[in-house]
């Protein structure tokens, strides 16, 4: 009856002439087991070392509640403005000036009122971190999480462009972020108004290559900040040449209107900071103490911070 067909299919039963029958289901597993895994790609690129929270940076600086009062009320003020003109913040600072411990704070504040998008710190010595290979991806995943709709166009994107993460990172920033985002937003998935929107990239001179320091800048200008997408970006870095160039109010200076600059070591009058901070642990330590003067409300003076602040001058 069936002696000259060569395959068809009854129901769910492919048969074939051999008269092996397999059912179709079996076809579909090992279909998928060959098939690309976008979001277990974008996992293998990524550096989870360069995460806020990583384990990597076990114990990362962090502003002691009383320093940097003034530099963190008015970075969280622009961070929660969402209407605020200027949707990137450049701070610059030099060595020391403590412009990762403020970006930590800021990380952990924006991670505990659920606005924080993604964390990249760069680290000269990590070669997962000082380089710009896994930089977007690990911004893309960090973002998909944050959305499972946006997980799955992510990974799409991907599964359709398996070579992405050898592409330059304009195009993998295009592919992986900004693409997937307008396209959850176009099908109302996503709603960009709640979505965590805070990206921050801190110390951004550890990553080598000052050519490499300027691309990112241009791909954050062009992809991020020329289209219209809700985040807030936040950079920190010495004031080396490539972020200098860009904050220049020459034609050059691409990022002179687009971003509101602060320069820590000139703008913030540390002595304010540093004087509340000496106070509130010398009364910690007085607490303790079995010295009654120390114990006394009147220790210390404040003659005796004044001293103190005169000593410790210039290394605010």
């Amino acid at each position: 009856m069936f002696s000259n067909s060569q395959r068809f299919n009854v129901g769910n039963i492919n048969i074939d002439s051999s008269q092996h029958i397999h059912h179709a289901h079996h076809h579909v597993q090992h279909a998928q087991s060959n098939r690309i895994d976008g979001w277990r790609m974008l996992l293998e690129n990524i550096a989870s070392n360069a995460l806020h929270d990583s384990s990597a940076r076990f114990d990362p600086p962090k502003c002691d509640e009383d320093t940097r009062v003034e530099a963190i009320g008015e970075i969280m003020d622009w961070i929660q403005d969402r209407d605020a003109p200027k949707r990137l913040l450049c701070l610059t600072g030099a060595a020391g000036a403590g412009k990762s411990a403020l970006q930590q704070t800021i990380a952990d504040r924006c991670s505990d009122s659920n606005s924080l998008g993604s964390a990249f710190f760069f680290s000269a010595g990590d070669p997962t971190r000082n380089t710009l290979s896994y930089i977007v991806p690990t911004i893309a995943c960090q973002l998909g999480l944050r959305h499972s709709a946006l997980r799955d166009t992510i990974a799409k994107a991907i599964e359709q462009d398996p070579l992405i993460f050898k592409k330059k990172i304009k195009i993998q920033m295009d592919t992986l972020v900004v693409i997937p985002f307008k396209q959850v937003c176009a099908s109302g998935e996503l709603d960009r108004d709640t979505f965590p929107h805070v990206i921050l990239i801190d110390g951004l001179d550890e990553c080598s290559g000052e050519e490499n320091q300027a691309e990112l800048l241009s791909t954050i200008k062009h992809c991020l900040l020329d289209n219209d997408l809700p985040f807030r970006i936040f950079i920190a870095s010495r004031p080396e040449w490539a972020i200098r160039s860009a904050l220049d109010s020459n034609p050059e200076g691409y990022y002179y209107r687009l971003a509101y600059h602060i320069q820590l070591s000139d703008k913030y009058d540390a002595t304010a900071d540093i004087r509340r901070y000496l106070w509130r642990r010398l009364r910690d330590i007085g607490s303790r103490s079995r010295d009654r003067r120390a114990q006394s409300h009147l220790w210390p003076t404040e003659e005796d911070i004044e001293k103190l602040l005169a000593a410790a001058s210039g290394h605010g």
